[in-house]
Formats: C-alpha cells, structure tokens, sequence
C-alpha cells in the first residue's frame, strides 16, 4: 500500500499580470470589481477574473462604477477597484475620481492601454485624440490620483506592488495603465507569498511624539476632541469609542462623520460646524476648547460653516493621515492609527485629582411627530418621521443638498452611520455608491435618501442597486427641481427645473419589477408607506416623497444664504 501523501496544489513560478494585480487585491480584502468592459481592457478583464476571487459588477456607464467602487472601499474599510477601457472610458469616471481623492478614498482605477507596440509606433487609433499621444489621459489621471503608472512588463508586478501600497498609505486613488500585451505577460508569483506590509509609524517619532503630547495635555481635565472623516478612511471608529472613555473627554464630529460616536454616548457633542452648528453649546465647547485635538478633520467650507469656526488650528493637537502635529511642532511618520493609540493612552495615563463628569449628549430638541394628517407634506414633518423609523445599526446615505443637511439634523439611533459627500459635494453620487455600500456589507439595512434631480444624473444604476440589497430602501425626495441652488440663487430660473419622472414605474423598467414602490404626499401616506416596508422586511422598497419646491430643511437654508 501506497503510504506517500497525496501532493497538494502547486504554487505556479509565474503568473499573468492580470492574475497578479487580482491576487493582490484580494489580499487587500477586494470581493468585487467594478467597471464596464471596452476592447483595449478584454484580456485584462478575463485575467483578472479567471480565478474567481473577483466578482464582476458591471455598471450602466463608468462614472456610475466609479461611484459604487467609492462607496464600496469607505464601507468595506479598505481598496477597492474599477476597471475602464482606455479614453473614453477612462475619461467617464475622473469625476469620480476627483471625489474619492478630495475625500480620501482608496480606489483603484484599472485601465486596458492599446499594445505597447501601437504606443511605441504613435498608431492613430480609435478612443485616441487622433495625434499620436497615449499619455494625454494619464496626465489628466496624475491630477486626481495619489500614483499614476503605465505597467511594463519587466516591471509590472514591482509597480502594482508601489501602487496598492500607494493607495493604502495616503488613502487616495491609484492609477494602473495596464497595455493589452502587458496584461497577459508573465510575471514572477514568488512575491504572492508575502502579503503587502502597510506602512507603519516610525517608532523613534511615535515616541517622541508620545513625550511631547504628555506634556501638552498635563494637568487638563477636559480634553476636547474634533473627530473627521480621516478616521473611517483609517477604520478607527472602535480607538474614538476608547477615547471618549476616558474622564473629562467629549467627542464633536464633523458632518462628515455623523453618528462615528453614537450619538447617546455621553461624551458626544454632536456635529460641529462652526456658524452651522445646531448646538451653541456644542459650538461654545469646540470653539473654547483648550486643549482641542483635531483628529482626522479636513477643513473646508461646508464642514467649518464657511470658515466660521472661531478655534485655531494652529494651536491644536492635528493628527492626520501620515503626521502629527502639536501646535508647531509637526511628527513626521506618525500615522493616523498610531497616534490616535497615543492620545488614548495619554488620556489614560492622566492622573486627575478628581475625574471631571462625562459632558453629557448635548441635548438637541427632538421636534414631536407630526400627527399623520392629509395637508401637503413639509420637511419639518418628513425628517422627524423618518427619524423615528429608522432601526438602530442602519447605513443612511444621503446625497448632497437637501437629504444630506436633512438628514444632519436627525439624532440618530445607536449603530447607525451617515454615508455622504460633503467636501465634493458631487450630485447623483450617492446612488450608485449605496450599489457598492450594499456589496460591501450585504446583511446591514440601508437606507438612501436622494433629491430627484441628484437621482436623474445616476438613475441608471437603480435597477441593479434594488436587486443586490433586499434590506434596502430608497427615499426620492421629488420637489421638482435643483432645491440647493434655488436657495442659493435664481429660485424661478428656468435652469433649475428638470423633467417629471414617473419614479415608481422606474425600477419595473429598470430591471427590478419586485421592488415595492409607494408615492407619498402627505404625512399619514409617509407614516403608511413606512410601517409597509417595515412590515415587508427583506423586500427592497422605493417611496416617492412628493414636497413643495419651496421648501427645504432650515439647516440647508442657512447654509445658502452663507454660499450666496
């Protein structure tokens, strides 16, 4: 009898470029790839899916995949990717992009080149600018991208191995440029074997570092923390749970990062956005705060209230994705992750004569439910209802404008997160990014709330997006028209207009004929069409929000007075 054991699968010596840049990325934690197909990103396609650890997601065009590889990277708490073909496809999705750079997002934008040779040889080929030039599109990616690379095929395994690392450490988008030859040349597999290290904190600075914030914070026995939305890029939300934990600390989130700390917890401030910010003693706590730590926080006009913030940043603790900084003294190499681990091992390490009190949840004044009457539906009405329903653990997601500073004002239940765009502010995102959030976490029920003229720009993706989340609902606020810029200016102008759709025969059309549709005009329809889809639990849902064009959200309104 044959005792000799059985031999196991064999590690190939090489593999295809394309095999190597899939198994790569299914280290990194990528299920899914995004993208449409194009003839100069074929072969690319069937090497990346030939094993089967990548399932194909095709969108309708390649700005709405750029969008759901965007959403699917934040939920999913790592990279994720999207493939074009070259030029035309390519071009689709900088905007895109652009967003997921402006908001630190790492997707990576996989794109089928023409052969080398045609390259080379300056072919006058189709999708070209006719001239010759193959690099015009990478010089437009290098603007929107932390690393723009087209591969060769001596280099290539060493380049995507630059790139993903790229992504992971600045969290912003890559670019591989892979040419129709390069993608089925061979590569040495040797280096699969070791997963991609990330980058890590230098522990000489983090030292340092560590030093210099005792110091800081000695003998302060209120500690105030800004949190941003650079923490979820770096999944940190469980280390600001551990911080708030600590005696005298309290918490404020930027609107980008709603409900990162449930907004029960004690030390929760609420979101702070300067003159915009709902709670003055919310305001009144971050702009005083001495000490105050920034953590994660990006500055821009909508997240400060049009630069009203009244602190100086200058003399905070800043700790952002790859540096520290503790007012003038900046910690190079001290990442995100590890010095959020110092600050709450600092805080912990305080001795306190007497613990201050936890501050508290601000309170805010829950608005009474509406009773559920015939009169025309309002905003005032239409947020504290939905309020009320949503589940403890949901994913909202609420595209810019009116359903994302509606949704601001809710409190919301303990689990739940905001999933928006704040600082591209790019209409129609939200939509097909909710196609990767559900992707990304398939069991979570999800929630997105979209203006109708956001949802036309991305409607091509409704159908695919209600048939992949049955634990999902989508909310079409039709107020028959562009609401944010008829606030900011020109209410009555004709170019604020868009056409009338019929929203509840849409999913039928588009591919999702079991979808559940309700249209609601009043606040007894909504209180109705709400208790229905909760009773149909597991069945995806549209409910049309028919309001007045006139109306809107109060926090929105004073944020376009400010723009205007």
């Amino acid at each position: 009898m044959d005792t000799t054991p059985a031999a196991g699968p064999t590690t190939p010596a090489d593999v295809s470029v394309g095999a190597y840049l899939a198994r790569r990325l299914q280290q990194l934690g990528v299920a899914h790839l995004f993208g449409l197909p194009g003839d100069f990103n074929l072969a690319l396609l069937d090497e990346l899916l030939a094993d089967g650890g990548l399932a194909w997601v095709g969108s309708a065009n390649e700005l709405n995949a750029g969008y759901a590889a965007d959403g699917y990277a934040r939920v999913r708490r790592g990279v994720s990717a999207v493939v074009t073909t070259f030029g035309v496809g390519e071009l689709s999705a900088v905007n895109a992009t652009a967003g997921s750079y402006a908001e630190d997002v790492p997707v990576v934008h996989v794109v089928g080149m023409p052969a080398t040779t045609a390259q080379a040889s300056g072919a006058l080929l189709h999708h070209t600018l006719a001239d010759g030039d193959f690099s015009h599109f990478v010089r437009i990616a290098a603007e929107v991208s932390a690393s723009a690379v087209v591969l060769r095929a001596s280099s290539a395994a060493r380049s995507i191995d630059q790139a993903l690392l790229t992504a992971v450490g600045t969290s912003k988008p890559v670019y591989l440029g892979i040419p129709v030859d390069v993608a089925r040349s061979r590569v040495p597999a040797g280096a699969l074997a070791r997963p991609l290290r990330v980058l890590r904190s230098d522990a000489g600075a983090s030292a340092e570092f560590a030093r210099a914030l005792t110091g800081f914070l000695d003998g302060a026995a209120e500690v105030t923390v800004l949190a941003g939305p650079r923490l979820h890029r770096r999944h940190l939300e469980e280390r600001v749970r551990a911080i708030a934990a600590q005696p005298g600390v309290a918490v404020a989130t930027q609107s980008a990062s709603k409900a990162m700390l449930d907004e029960s917890h004690p030390a929760n401030l609420g979101v702070y956005a300067g003159a915009h910010t709902t709670s003055e003693a919310t305001r009144a706590r971050v702009d005083a705060a001495d000490p105050l730590v920034l953590a994660g926080v990006v500055l821009t006009d909508l997240l400060t209230g049009s630069f009203t913030h009244r602190f100086d940043p200058g003399a905070a603790v800043d700790l952002q994705l790859d540096h520290a900084r503790i007012a003038g003294d900046v910690f190079y190499g001290v990442y995100l992750d590890e010095s959020l681990r110092v600050l709450e091992q600092v805080l912990a390490a305080r001795e306190l004569a007497a613990a201050p009190p936890a501050p508290g949840p601000v309170a805010v004044a829950r608005p009474a439910l509406p009773a559920a009457g015939d009169t025309p539906l309002r905003h005032a009405e239409l947020w504290p209802l939905l309020q009320d329903w949503l589940a403890p653990g949901t994913l909202l997601v609420a595209d810019a404008g009116t359903a994302f500073y509606g949704a601001l004002e809710l409190t919301l239940p303990d689990g739940c997160d905001l999933l928006g765009q704040p600082v591209w502010s790019s209409i129609g995102y939200t939509l097909p990014a909710t196609l990767g959030a559900v992707l990304a976490r398939p069991e979570r029920e999800t929630v997105l709330v979209i203006g109708d003229g956001a949802a036309q720009l991305t409607v091509q993706e409704l159908g695919r997006l209600l048939t992949c989340g049955s634990a999902l609902t989508v909310i079409v606020l039709n107020n028959d028209g562009y609401t944010v810029e008829r606030e900011i200016q020109s209410p009555h102008a004709v170019y604020q207009d868009v056409l009338a759709w019929n929203w509840t025969q849409l999913p039928a059309a588009l591919g999702a004929p079991g979808t559940a549709t309700h249209r609601v005009c009043t606040a007894g329809d909504l209180v109705k069409a709400l208790a229905e889809v909760r009773a149909d639990a597991g069945r995806p849902a549209l409910v049309e929000v028919v309001l007045p064009r006139d109306d809107a959200p109060d926090l929105l309104r004073r944020i376009a007075r400010s723009l205007s």
